[in-house]
């Protein structure tokens, strides 16, 4: 008789500890602030590692997500058209709409308020 190999136990992964509002607009508020110094990789992180711990958090995310791809679309279309010079002028605004808009949303989610940004694309929801 042969014994059956070794099977690990299998253990239910354990649903995500929603946060108290206060940690979530500190995180919303993170995330916001992030975009302005490492563009999506930020929201990209938090919406994934945060999005099922509560709607404040996820809504802010997901928000934070489209903004930051919207930009980086425009930032794209800036270096492709630097060849005819208007590309410089893209690039300014967007690192000028980042820097503003991105302070704005992180004001609203520190103070406990929803925000969508606009002209933003939505990729995420």
């Amino acid at each position: 008789m042969t014994t059956p190999p070794y099977q690990p136990p299998q253990y239910p992964a354990a649903a995500p500890q929603p946060m108290n509002p206060a940690d979530e607009r500190l995180w919303a508020t993170l995330v916001h602030v992030g975009g302005i110094f490492f563009s999506f990789v930020p929201a990209l992180i938090g919406y994934l590692v945060l999005k099922d711990r509560g709607p404040f958090v996820r809504a802010h995310t997901a928000t934070a997500l489209n903004f930051q791809l919207t930009l980086l679309i425009a930032s794209f279309v800036g270096w492709v058209l630097t060849i005819v010079v208007i590309g410089f002028v893209i690039l300014a605004a967007v690192w000028v709409v980042n820097i503003v808009f991105s302070i704005i949303a992180a004001i609203a989610a520190n103070k406990g308020e929803w925000y969508t940004y606009p002209m933003s694309i939505r990729f995420v929801s």
